[in-house]
Parts: structure tokens; C-alpha cells; sequence
């Protein structure tokens, strides 16, 4: 019986298929990385007049009297202005934590504010709803919780003809989303779903990016995947959601990266993947990524840039779908076009955002784990070089690049003899001089990838005192069993 070491020196096919498991087993865990989800944040949209901005006007905290006050004036003031203004005040007021405390502790007063929400008087109902969306955007999840008895007007209001009372409310749903898993399991059966679908066909983009907001908060709710994904995927939004995703002159930046985290966020949930490749959504983000990268560099709305990353998750994790294959998906994306616009994106995110490499080289790498086109675009547009000059970077940028190069050197000697000779074999003799043992260990797979290909390769890294650069990693556990097959293979070849 063969020892473990030994068996690591069996035939051919075997040890490809050996490196193919670990690697896809890598892969994995690399797919669940990248579905980790943002830090949820809370917004804050205010809406104050020049004078005020300009004269720097901070209001100071307000007692319970002062609060009864206002509330009263609102309620009861003789003019509209006296009690809008009695509202602006109270909302003012309302900017500090501390007033935010005495207002939800003074009895009867959300419920005021409720009742003045539902005034039949535009400018009243509105400064009520910016009243609401301070005490929404509190740190205080109590403040937050105590927002709550308005949930179902905000539902309403949301059906209505005022674009920045929706805006306002839309915003304000998404903070306390958020906040409070009570108040999520309020709002789906007051019909937030259907809401937020209805709003999806506004023609005012100040109230789609705001409906992209509350709806990216309600998607990333740790029991969204049972609980509120399915309805989104039932309701008519996914279809709108792409169509604001389609590139060219009526793309709106601010529009289109709530709503890429949106479906970032439904792919994550794997919760039913093929309905979105059957309405287009690798070629919606296909011809994104090619518009992106036309654009980005050149561009001055800097809200584009945004865009990159969660179009690079959303086609990588699309990728990793066997929906995608079935239903032409990968066809689509075997154009050259797509080669040439990650390594834009990879150029531009080295010089703007070196921390988003691997999420283009994740896409890469996924493109050619099962393209043996996309591995030939690679070669022929001599994009090697560009790839391994991005070793350097960091050691996630390392191991991805070279797992995007085990990708095209498993494909057969004649994608390994575009390898080598070549820059591929000094760089690989550096990326031995590493510490980290996964960038050591990828090395060492292509390594024998490339020598099982062409095994002249293995004379050249003797010659170039590849073992020596062998023998610092061999009493290291992780990498010992490697390091002795890949000296053996270059030894006896």
C-alpha cells in the first residue's frame, strides 16, 4: 500500500484531478467571502433652507415643556405657518439624542406626531415626516422602536403624489428596517413588499434611489433568504431592477448602485438564481461591466465608480450557477470584450482602489475555471504579463492571480506552452520567496501543472535554483507534501 506521500506521486490524471478539488474546495470558501454583506448603515436626509445652512443654525435641546409646546402650537397654532413652523422647530430640536429621549418618554407624544403625520396639510404632513425620519435615524434603538405606530402610514403615504414625501418616508422605512426586527415583522404583513414594487416605477429618480435604499436594507435582514427574498422575487421588482441596471445615457449612478447591492444581495441568498439569469441579468451585467469600464476612467460622475464592485460580485456569484451554463449565460459572457474590460477595471481599481482587486479577479478566475475560450482570450491578448505584475500587490491578490494561471495551465499543453517560456517561471521562483503558505502553496500547484505540460519547464527552474527556493518551505506542514512531489517531478522527469 502506497504511504500518503507516495500517493501524492501517482498518475497523471489523478494529480490534476487532486488539484482541481483543492482548488474548487478554496474556491468555496472564497464564493462565501464574497457574499460576507455591508455593514447596514442609516441615512440621514435633511432639508434645510439656505438661510439655515448658511448661518450655521444648530438648534439647542429642547425640554419636555418646550416639546408640549411645540406639539401644541402644531396642533392648534391659529396659522398654518405658526404651526409649521412650531414642526420645524420640534424637528430641530429633534437632531439631538437627548431631546430624542425626552420626546419618546413624554406620554402622548408620538402620538401627536402620528396624527399630525395624517394632516390633510401637505407642508404639515411633511415637516411631521421629517420629524419622524430624525427620530428614525437615531443610535438609540429605542428612539428607533418608538417609530414603530407609523409604519403604516409611512406604507401609505408611499402610494401617494408627493415625490418628496414619498422620498422621505422611503428613507425613513429603511432606518428603522434596519434597526429592528420587530419592526420588519410589522411591516411585511402591512404589505411592504407590494409598497416598494409599486414604487419601482416612479419616474423620479430622487424616489428610486431612495426606494433602492430601504429595499438593499430590507434584503440584507438576517431572515431575508426565508422570510421577505421570495415575495421580492415574486413581485414584479426584479424585472425593474435590471431595466434600471441597463447601460447607456439614462443610466443614473446613484440609482444604479442601490440597486446593484440589491440584486448583490438576492444572488447572495441563492434563493432562486435561475429566475434572474431567465430575465437577463448576465447580460444586463455583462454589457454593465463593458459600459463600465468605457466609462469609468473618463467619466466625471464619480458615483460610476461605485458601481464596480457590486457588478464584479453580482457576475461572479452568478458565475458559480449551473443556471448560468443551461440558460447561454457564460455564452454571453465569452465575448473577448469582457477579457479586455476586467483588465481596465483591474488597471483603474490598482491606481483608485487596490482593496476591490480581488473582487475583478474573483470574476476572473470564475470566468476561467470552465472558458477554455476566455483562457485563450488571456493569451492571445497577451495579458499575462499585465496579471502577473499584480503579484506584488497583496497575498489575496497573489493566490487569485495565480489561480486565474492554474485555470488556463489545466486546460492542456498547449495553453502551458504560452506559459513558458515566458516571465511566468521567474515570477513563480519569487512568489516562493513568500511567507504566506496559500500563496506558496498555489505556486507550487502551478508549478506542477506546468511541469506535467511541458517539461522543459522543470529543467529551466533547476537552472534557476529552483530548488533551493523548494527547500525554505520544506518542513512547513501545510506545504511539505507538495514541496517533496514537485521536487521528485522536477528531478525524475
Amino acid at each position: 500500500m502506497l504511504s500518503p506521500r507516495q500517493g501524492l506521486l501517482r498518475p497523471v490524471g489523478c494529480g490534476v484531478e487532486e488539484l482541481r478539488r483543492r482548488r474548487r474546495e478554496r474556491e468555496a470558501a472564497l464564493r462565501r467571502a464574497r457574499r460576507e454583506q455591508q455593514l447596514v448603515s442609516k441615512r440621514l436626509l435633511r432639508d434645510d433652507t439656505p438661510e439655515e445652512a448658511e448661518g450655521g443654525c444648530v438648534a439647542s435641546v429642547l425640554g419636555e415643556a418646550e416639546i408640549q409646546q411645540f406639539l401644541r402650537l402644531a396642533q392648534r397654532g391659529t396659522e398654518e405657518k405658526e404651526r409649521e413652523g412650531a414642526l420645524v422647530s420640534l424637528r430641530r430640536g429633534l437632531q439631538h439624542p437627548e431631546t430624542q429621549q425626552t420626546f419618546i418618554r413624554l406620554e402622548g407624544s408620538m402620538r401627536t406626531l402620528v396624527g399630525l403625520l395624517t394632516s390633510n396639510q401637505a407642508l404639515l404632513q411633511l415637516e411631521a415626516a421629517r420629524c419622524l425620519h430624525e427620530l428614525s435615524h437615531s443610535e438609540q434603538s429605542e428612539v428607533a422602536e418608538a417609530c414603530l405606530p407609523a409604519t403604516s402610514y409611512l406604507l401609505t403615504y408611499l402610494a401617494g403624489h408627493s415625490p418628496d414625501l414619498i422620498e422621505l418616508c422611503l428613507y425613513t422605512l429603511g432606518n428603522l428596517i434596519v434597526e429592528s426586527e420587530a419592526g420588519r415583522r410589522q411591516l411585511l404583513p402591512q404589505g411592504i413588499v407590494p409598497a416598494l414594487a409599486s414604487c419601482i416605477q416612479s419616474p423620479h429618480l430622487a424616489v428610486l434611489e431612495a426606494l433602492g435604499y430601504a429595499l438593499s436594507q430590507l434584503l440584507q435582514a438576517k431572515e431575508a433568504p426565508k422570510k421577505i427574498i421570495p415575495s421580492v422575487l415574486a413581485s414584479p421588482i426584479p424585472e425593474h431592477m435590471l431595466r434600471l441596471l441597463q447601460p447607456g445615457p439614462k443610466l443614473n449612478s446613484g440609482v444604479a448602485v442601490e440597486f446593484a447591492w440589491c440584486l448583490h444581495y438576492i444572488i447572495c441568498s441563492q434563493v432562486n438564481n435561475a429566475l434572474l439569469i431567465t430575465h437577463g441579468a448576465v447580460s444586463t451585467l455583462g454589457l454593465l461591466l463593458l459600459y463600465l469600464a468605457g466609462t469609468v476612467q473618463s467619466s466625471e460622475d464619480a458615483g460610476l465608480e461605485l458601481l464596480v464592485c457590486p457588478v464584479l460580485r453580482c457576475l461572479s456569484n452568478l458565475l458559480t450557477e449551473e443556471a448560468v451554463e443551461a440558460g447561454g449565460g457564460q455564452v454571453q459572457l465569452r465575448d473577448e470584450r469582457v477579457v479586455v474590460s476586467i483588465f481596465i477595471l483591474l488597471q483603474f481599481l490598482l491606481q483608485k482602489h487596490p482593496s476591490l482587486l480581488p473582487e475583478g479577479l474573483w470574476l476572473l478566475n470564475n470566468l476561467t475555471a470552465n472558458s477554455p475560450s476566455i483562457c485563450t482570450s488571456l493569451l492571445s491578448l497577451d495579458l499575462i504579463k499585465p496579471l502577473l505584475q499584480l503579484l506584488p500587490v497583496s497575498n489575496v491578490v497573489s493566490v487569485l492571480v495565480l489561480t486565474v494561471l492554474c485555470n488556463v495551465a489545466e486546460k492542456g499543453p498547449a495553453y502551458c506552452q504560452h506559459l513558458w517560456p515566458g516571465p511566468l517561471l521567474p515570477s513563480l521562483l519569487d512568489t516562493l520567496a513568500f511567507s504566506d503558505t496559500e500563496v506558496v502553496g498555489q505556486s507550487l500547484e502551478l508549478l506542477q501543472l506546468l511541469f506535467l505540460y511541458r517539461p522543459e519547464a522543470a529543467q529551466a527552474f533547476l537552472q534557476q535554483s529552483g530548488l533551493q527556493a523548494l527547500k525554505r518551505h520544506e518542513e512547513e506542514a501545510q506545504l511539505q507534501d507538495r514541496v517533496h512531489a514537485l521536487q521528485q517531478k522536477a528531478l525524475h522527469r
